[in-house]
């Protein structure tokens, strides 16, 4: 199982490379099954790029650092 703790940790080191575009990244929820469901904030939210900065920023950095995480999805 993915411990919350973890992926907001992670999400702490991602944060900066964020804030620094004028975004953030908010941890909403971590499934048991490994999802990590976050809410993209500031200039994130409304970007046309925000799928890729989930799949190839935070996905990635997440999967590579905490065990047992699968994917990152958009909070509905």
């Amino acid at each position: 199982m993915v411990e919350k703790s973890d992926v907001a940790a992670v999400l702490e080191l991602i944060r900066p490379s964020l804030q620094a575009d004028g975004g953030d990244v908010q941890l909403v929820d971590v499934s048991e099954d490994g999802v990590v469901t976050v809410e993209l904030q500031g200039a994130c939210k409304g970007c046309p790029m925000s799928q890729m900065t989930l799949a190839n920023g935070v996905e990635r950095i997440l999967k590579e650092r905490v065990p047992g995480v699968t994917s990152v999805v958009p909070a509905a």
